[in-house]
């Protein structure tokens, strides 16, 4: 199994036994989706067509998804309609992509369109993980969407250098390295 692989069931321990949990476009949390759990009924919202699809026919899901400018590289919804929708919303968990994690720079993403989406999730929630592997940290991007405080946790891969782990995790979130 693949560090992305590893985080995703990693998060699975975040997943609520119902209610309503929200989903960011990306490859890790593409395989969330894809190993969420059936014998439980929940609320899906999601940014991302790729996640939308394969959740699509899961008679345990009920899918909402979260309208805007498609952006094609990463399939998932972004701009103004994105924002109406997360504005008007509230989950108990929002699992969040990041580019890039740091203690100086926070949270953030390849551009703003992105980042503005991103932080809306984040505030529509209750609790957000954010998941991302090691090759992340101090991948500072130019879209900043949040600081660590910001969030609840990070799980990241068992490759995390430990001193990164506890300079992340004395700003903030609680970290597990899957």
């Amino acid at each position: 199994m693949g560090a992305k692989e590893r985080i995703a069931e990693a998060a699975l321990a975040e997943v609520p036994e119902d209610g309503a949990i929200l989903i960011d476009a990306g490859t890790t949390t593409n395989l969330l989706a894809e190993v969420l759990p059936t014998d439980r009924e929940l609320t899906v919202v999601t940014n991302s067509l790729t996640i939308a699809s394969t959740l699509s026919s899961w008679t345990n899901v009920t899918l909402m998804m979260v309208g805007g400018r498609l952006q094609r590289h990463s399939m998932a919804a972004v701009d103004d309609w994105s924002l109406r929708v997360l504005w008007n919303i509230y989950v108990e968990v929002a699992f969040v992509g990041t580019k890039g994690i740091s203690v100086e720079r926070g949270l953030t993403t390849s551009d703003e369109a992105l980042a503005t989406v991103k932080r809306a999730m984040i505030a529509c929630a209750r609790r957000t993980v954010v998941l991302a592997d090691h090759t992340k940290i101090d991948n500072d991007q130019p879209a900043v969407f949040g600081a660590l405080a910001d969030i609840d946790i990070f799980i990241t891969d068992s490759g995390v250098d430990p001193i990164a782990a506890k300079e992340i995790g004395s700003a903030g979130p609680h970290v597990v390295a899957a």
